[in-house]
């Protein structure tokens, strides 16, 4: 079979179109954001982040080319040193980084910022398929085997997480779903569901009620075992979870009242009641969740947003783009951004599924983690369903970072499975 001679040969055009139209509203959504109507701009005037997106737009068709030249074989074979380099400029973030919003996470190169952790979604993942495609490595045969893949996680989260990133450093949760994908044992992540629910019943529901329900719980487990589950070791079982679960009921809680700082447990407070701190903290999520409302069914219209106009929503241009959405283009506008990127995520859980290396499909899933938990996250977060951790929506946040990386993630997976008619399989 000859090989193909074009860049786009067997590229994913369903995947691609999702993609442009995505970027492009996004582009128009970060113009209306800034539009002033009192000094009305070009939205291609670069002395604004429109003009500034449309910049890194142009900069991200390039990477996109250079991305569909290199032969994919690359990403494989380099995956350890691009995340070997990815880690170097996390730890040189920590020294010569700019502070930018309160966080230490910026290399500003002249006029332009760069965030290293934006990129170490891509090295992670890469490291991730690179270490899983081994024929050797197994999630279903030793524990052992899950010690690499904490170190390639937890390096990076770590990093992250010392120049204050919190919110890029939760994002590393997302490879969850690939793990599971590739043989983790679901009680896993059941376990970490159940602990994320006591910790919001935490903050819902006085503790003792808690504690009591659990007790509760343990006991009619207990009383309706049977005998012979008890004597292998059921009884012992039950009583360890209980006393697990009542303890983290009782650590959140001293965490929370102790060891966070006023500002950090003000941001946890709103997430349950933003009018606690109407004024501070809850300000975004209740103005983010007025300018979606207002919009009501079709919006007021393209640059016709008063929330937008007169700047009630921080971070609108970024973390907050969607409320850009929702007030201008209503519910319908809101349902289909929704839609299309719940098209994206299933298109490329579909292409994972149909690679017939290992090394492509855990990298696909990688990438349709990443994108799902930023999509969930981000709207989550402006209509008060997520805390406020600050992370852009893919393709409609303004940011060169943000764009370029995700550009990146995606269109590696779709050179790789570009090549998918010439590879032999190795799953």
């Amino acid at each position: 079979m000859a090989r193909n001679q074009t860049l786009t040969q067997n590229l994913d055009w369903i995947a691609v179109l999702i993609y442009i139209l995505c970027v492009m509203m996004g582009w128009f959504n970060i113009y209306a954001a800034v539009y002033s109507p009192e000094v009305p701009t070009s939205i291609f005037d670069m002395a604004h982040n429109a003009g500034k997106q449309l910049m890194w737009i142009g900069t991200t068709v390039l990477l996109i080319i250079a991305i569909l030249v290199i032969d994919h074989k690359f990403y494989d074979t380099f995956a350890y040193i691009i995340y070997g380099f990815v880690i170097l400029l996390l730890i040189a973030v920590l020294f010569i980084g700019a502070d930018i919003n309160g966080s230490h996470s910026w290399i500003k190169i002249g006029a332009f910022s760069i965030q290293p952790a934006e990129f170490a979604k891509l090295g992670t993942s890469l490291a991730l398929a690179k270490y899983l495609s081994d024929p050797t490595v197994s999630l279903t045969r030793s524990w052992k085997e899950y010690l690499p893949i904490a170190g390639f996680i937890g390096a990076p989260s770590l990093l992250i997480l010392l120049s204050n990133e919190t919110g890029s450093m939760l994002v590393f949760a997302a490879f969850a779903i690939m793990l599971y994908r590739e043989g983790l044992p679901g009680i896993i992540p059941a376990v970490g569901i159940i602990m994320a629910v006591l910790v919001v019943m935490t903050l819902l529901v006085s503790n003792w009620f808690i504690v009591a329900g659990i007790v509760i719980i343990a006991g009619l487990i207990i009383w309706f075992m049977p005998k012979a589950t008890r004597r292998q070791g059921g009884l012992l079982a039950t009583l360890v979870v209980a006393f697990i679960m009542i303890g983290v009921v009782v650590g959140v809680d001293f965490f929370i009242n102790n060891v966070l700082q006023k500002h950090q447990r003000s941001r946890i407070m709103v997430l349950v009641d933003p009018d606690s701190d109407p004024r501070g903290a809850g300000w975004n999520v209740i103005q983010s969740k007025i300018a979606i409302g207002s919009g009501r069914l079709i919006g007021k219209g393209f640059l016709e947003g008063t929330q937008t106009k007169f700047d009630f929503v921080p971070e609108q241009s970024t973390d907050f783009i969607f409320c850009t959405v929702g007030e201008e283009h209503g519910f319908i506008g809101a349902a289909i951004v929704v839609v299309l990127f719940m098209g994206l995520i299933a298109r490329l859980v579909i292409l994972a599924e149909r690679q017939r290396t290992r090394f492509a499909r855990v990298y696909g899933y990688c990438v349709a983690g990443i994108m799902f938990f930023h999509f969930m996250i981000n709207i989550g977060m402006t209509i008060g369903l997520m805390p406020v951790i600050g992370i852009p929506l893919p393709f409609f946040s303004y940011g060169g970072s943000s764009l370029w990386s995700f550009s990146i993630l995606l269109f590696i997976f779709l050179k790789i499975d570009s090549q998918r008619p010439y590879t032999l399989s190795r799953t």
